[in-house]
């Protein structure tokens, strides 16, 4: 099979993945019209302890991803009272782990990460409800999905550090999970927005978008630009001390430290500018 038709039907992906993802997003305002007792700061307060759970248990990245689908989904539904949040939590977390991972942790591990705090019983009970509630439809095109086809592009395109490119859109990719108000936006387009602002942040002079990014994203700068100040603003203000995973996370060694980097303060407008060519 020759290169050309390969790149046919990575193209042809990429599209279904674009129609599928409409269907398998949560709703973008279920915290105001369906939930009475929680609110988005318990959800990233959740989201953030996934985070270092699915660091000490090795997960995929991809997994973490599916987690918060899940739960965004499910709590676009059906009621759930704060005292169920972490149960709802760890039971998306074991169904995404049986979906993603190759080695999935035990139903006994997942009632221990939460110090026991619910029985095996009730665990598998909310598993259910949750797969019943998704229809069991648990493949979904998440952002993580997407940057990881966007960031080769950038890699075989352009002279920006390529670890340190991939490691700086996952930790930005990462933190607008903990943001409830990104869900306005699709998966795709924050896995564009978070290229285009970690390419800005690692070459701050030189324009992160490009014909050729805006051929494979099927998105224009333009397309961009508030859910890139949204993850900019989000990147500028990730020191809170009560949502530390992610942070944490990139400034490790094996992620270059990507937590650490300077976020210029401001965009110029032109970069969002459609292209000449």
């Amino acid at each position: 099979m020759g290169p050309q038709c390969c790149a046919t039907i990575a193209s042809d992906i990429y599209k279904h993945l674009r129609v599928s993802e409409a269907n398998k997003s949560p709703s973008s305002d279920f915290m105001e019209r369906i939930q009475k007792d929680i609110n988005a700061s318990m959800r990233a307060v959740l989201i953030d302890w996934f985070v270092e759970v699915a660091e000490e248990y090795r997960l995929q990245p991809d997994t973490l991803f599916l987690i918060v689908n899940y739960i965004d989904r499910y709590l676009s539904g059906n009621v759930v009272n704060r005292q169920r949040l972490q149960l709802l939590g760890v039971a998306c977390m074991m169904i995404a782990a049986k979906y993603e991972e190759i080695c999935a942790p035990s139903v006994d591990e997942f009632c221990y990460v939460t110090d026991n705090t619910y029985f095996k019983e009730e665990v598998l009970q909310m598993e259910s409800a949750i797969l019943n509630s998704l229809k069991f439809e648990m493949t979904a095109p998440t952002a993580k999905c997407f940057l990881r086809q966007f960031v080769c592009v950038v890699q075989a395109t352009s002279k920006v550090p390529s670890m340190q490119l991939e490691c700086l859109a996952n930790c930005l990719t990462e933190l607008s999970l903990l943001e409830y108000n990104i869900l306005h936006y699709s998966p795709s387009l924050v896995a564009a927005s978070a290229t285009f602002l970690a390419k800005f942040i690692l070459l701050p002079l030189k324009k992160p978008w490009n014909s050729v990014l805006k051929h494979y994203t099927l998105y224009q700068a333009s397309d961009l630009s508030d859910c890139v100040k949204a993850l900019h603003s989000l990147c500028c203000n990730c020191c809170n001390p009560n949502l530390p995973a992610i942070r944490e996370k990139y400034s490790q060694h094996k992620y270059k430290f990507v937590a650490k980097k300077y976020c210029p303060p401001s965009i110029p407008h032109e970069f969002f500018q459609e292209l000449s060519n």
